[in-house]
């Protein structure tokens, strides 16, 4: 799905020609988050050659960093104790893979983030793991007690508390992606249609030459790509990664 932007509104288009193979579609959310996964496992594999005890490389010296990184994000948010260290792999594969998504649209492709699949993929993923926590903390029968806390009429509202987890951290993280991508196209857009005009007033075959050349394109985008691509694709990655560290922590203790 992508957007057609003509006029003053925006259409939702469905691409035709999607390949399919047998009873499974290959979108392009799928195909980018295959170029994710290489590209990370690319960079693991290449950190982490030919580790040394002493005299260690720069690039083992870069994976040592990214390591203790992913370590006192998770035990600065859990109490600072190692009782969550078992966390580690799994948060931190879940940042990189949510960063990258996110950044890869300044390459030109677009974001695997902008489709509320892969948010609603990882909540999923994440909500499994609380409810995993919370009946290994208290049991089976103390999970479902505890939807009856503090007074059993309130049970249908403590369910939807519940399932409302993994909705709005999926909806979070989609929402703010996906309104950049709209932005960003809308300013496209509009400075496209700015430069045709501008440029139309000048005379003869020049004019109507350089009205094709959406040259007020160039700049303006760029600047606003430093916020709605680098640093609201960087937070919206930790903001997901703490929510899991957090929800997880508060789900084994209790």
């Amino acid at each position: 799905m992508e957007f057609d932007i003509t006029g003053a509104k925006i259409f939702l288009r469905i691409p035709t020609g999607i390949p399919v193979l047998g009873d499974f579609v290959i979108s392009e959310t799928l195909v980018v988050s295959w170029i994710v996964m290489a590209l990370i496992t690319g960079l693991c594999i290449f950190l982490t050659r030919n580790l040394k005890v002493t005299n260690i490389s720069k690039r083992q010296a870069i994976a040592e960093m990214l390591v203790e990184t992913a370590e006192n994000f998770v035990r600065n948010n859990t109490g600072g104790t190692r009782k969550f260290d078992k966390m580690i792999p799994f948060v931190a594969a879940l940042f990189a893979t949510s960063i990258i998504s996110n950044l890869i649209s300044l390459i030109g492709l677009r974001s695997p983030t902008a489709d509320l699949s892969t948010e609603a993929a990882w909540a999923i993923v994440v909500f499994t793991m609380i409810t995993a926590n919370k009946i290994k903390a208290g049991g089976v029968l103390g999970y479902f007690k505890g939807f009856t806390q503090p007074i059993a009429i309130l049970t249908p509202f403590n369910i939807l508390s519940e399932l409302a987890t993994p909705v709005s951290m999926a909806c979070r993280h989609f929402g703010n992606i996906l309104s950049g991508v709209v932005i960003n196209g809308l300013v496209y857009w509009a400075l496209a249609l700015a430069s045709a005009a501008l440029l139309r007033l000048i005379p003869g075959a020049v004019g109507q030459f350089l009205s094709n050349i959406p040259i007020l394109d160039v700049g303006l985008p760029a600047i606003l790509s430093v916020y709605f691509d680098w640093f609201s694709g960087a937070m919206q990655a930790f903001i997901f990664s703490m929510l899991t560290v957090m929800y997880i922590a508060n789900a084994a203790d209790g």
